[in-house]
């Protein structure tokens, strides 16, 4: 995983608590940052990976690691989908 400029520890907390706190840090930060999220709730992939797409965020990684899933998403401007 790479440096970013936000982290959310969701470690044990269950759908839909991880894409609640990923929604509100997000709406916080400025386009271009990044959050890293670690969590062990297997929704997050599917979760994270619509939010993303729906929203227009870039979901820089995703990796399983054990029973931790990793994510890094970048904040992008509503205009910015790619």
């Amino acid at each position: 995983m790479h440096a970013t400029d936000h982290a959310i520890d969701a470690v044990g907390l269950e759908c839909p608590e991880p894409l609640m706190i990923l929604r509100n840090k997000v709406r916080g930060m400025a386009v271009g940052e990044t959050v890293a999220v670690v969590a062990t709730d297997p929704s997050t992939v599917r979760d994270f990976t619509n939010f993303c797409r729906f929203m227009g965020h870039e979901l820089a990684e995703s990796a399983k690691e054990g029973d931790r899933y990793r994510f890094i998403i970048r904040k992008r401007a509503k205009a910015d989908r790619r």
